[in-house]
Parts: structure tokens; sequence; C-alpha cells
């Protein structure tokens, strides 16, 4: 009964802050701005399929380079003594704790024509321009949400159980081989746990493809910051869209998880 009344206040969160405003957008999605049935609002959403696509082809980009960076550095942290473990771990969040914006007007300005990069690239003979393409908007996205790969991918292969990986080093498989049947295997739930915090934000993220991007690199995510001030049915409709797909993509890593847990 005690634990019953501790989720009363988790409950009530939920509800509030998240249930309802879920069901006011379904209600706006579908009306029209007299409060009629319709489904007009996902008519003129179709209009930014391609945005939705590149979008979530971005996201894909920006996880999978993530997860390439991420999964070495965890291995890596592994092996440290804790007491470089917790700093390099410091070193990762302490720019989390500045504000989103700034960090972003920091890529800028590494970023921009004669910034810092480009005057270091020139000396090498590389000329060029690195701000205001898709290229410079991953690069701020993977900045951005790398921590978010890294951490839950240490926190499982920590708690790997040492035993195991000696047992099969003991039973004559190499150090490829350990890493493909024992390491492997034993952190997918970590890498499951990064994939979904990486690309759930990458995917309906905004101000990086502002700043970062070009005309042609706005994402799903500025669409529907934009819209919401002119027709919020339509902005309503393109946010239940991505909840949903968002909402099969969960499902689907979870079903991955939970194989993996049988197995």
């Amino acid at each position: 009964m005690k634990s019953r009344r501790l989720t009363i206040p988790y409950i009530i969160w939920m509800l509030v802050f998240t249930m309802i405003p879920i069901v006011m957008i379904g209600v706006t999605a579908f009306t029209d701005k007299k409060g009629n049935f319709t489904f007009e609002p996902f008519e003129k959403a179709f209009v930014y399929s391609n945005v939705f696509v590149k979008s979530l082809i971005i996201a894909l980009i920006s996880t999978a380079i993530c997860l390439v960076l991420a999964y070495p550095l965890a291995y890596l942290l592994t092996k440290m003594r804790k007491s470089s473990q917790r700093t390099v771990v410091m070193l990762l969040m302490i720019p989390m704790w500045m504000n989103f914006l700034l960090r972003i007007y920091a890529w800028m300005i590494l970023l921009q024509r004669n910034g810092p990069l480009d005057t270091a690239l020139s000396l090498l003979g590389i000329h060029g321009t690195y701000i205001g393409n898709t290229a410079a908007v991953i690069v701020g996205m993977v900045y951005e949400y790398l921590p978010f790969m890294v951490l839950p991918v240490y926190t499982v292969m920590s708690k790997i159980d040492p035993g195991l990986i000696e047992a099969a080093q003991d039973l004559g498989a190499g150090n490829a081989s350990v890493f493909g049947k024992v390491i492997l295997p034993l952190s997918i739930p970590g890498i499951i746990s990064g994939v979904t915090m990486v690309f759930v934000p990458s995917a309906s993220t905004f101000l990086v493809s502002q700043y970062l991007g070009g005309t042609d690199d706005i994402m799903i995510g500025d669409v529907i910051d934009k819209i919401f001030w002119t027709d919020e049915n339509t902005g309503a409709a393109i946010s239940l869209v991505m909840m949903v797909f968002i909402f099969v993509f969960l499902v689907i890593m979870n079903l991955f998880g939970d194989e993996e847990a049988i197995a």
C-alpha cells in the first residue's frame, strides 16, 4: 500500500505534463481553426514529408557516428582506474552544464568562415566553408548527444563480470573472440539504450539546423516550431505523426532488448 502511495506524485506528473498535452495535440490535429473535425491538417502536413525523411536520415547518421565514437571510448573507460573513470565521465558531463544555445554558438564560431577551424585547415592548404551545410548540422548533433551514447554503454560494460572474460580466455579464445562472443553481446542492452537516447531527440531537435545548417538543412523540429505560430492544427498534426513514429521506434528497440534478455 505504501509503495502505491509513493507512485501517486509520479502518476500526477505524467498525467498533467505528458498525457494531457498529448491528448490536446491529438484533438488539435484532427480539428480546424473552428474546432470542426477534419483531416485537413494531415493533408497540409504531408507537404513536409521530404523534411521529415531528411530529419530521420540526419538523425540516423548522427546516431551511427555517436555509436562508433562512444563504444570504444566506453570500452577504454572500463579499463581505467576508478578515479580516472570518474574524471573522464565528469569531463563528458561538464559541457552539458552549459546552456544548449551557448554550445551551438560555440560551434558557430568554430565552424564559421575565417574561424579557428577554417584558419587552421587553410594553413594545410584546405579551404572551404564549414557552416551552413548538413555536415555542420551532424557535427553539432554528435557533439550534443554523444554523452547520451557513452554513459549507457559504459554503465552496462562496467557491470560485465570479469570472470566471464577470464573463462573465455582460459578456454583458448583470442581477444577478437572474447570481444565478439562475450563483450559485444553483453553490451547490447547499453547500445540499445544509447541508440534510443540519441536517435529520439536527434530526430525531433531544432535550433541546431537553424544555426549550423543552410536553407536546405531545416529539420522537422524547426518546421513544427515555426508553423505553430501560424497554423497550430497543422503543427499538431506533424507533431502527432512524429510521436507515432518515435513510439514505433521505441517499441522496436524494446523488442530487440527483450530478445537479448531472453538469449
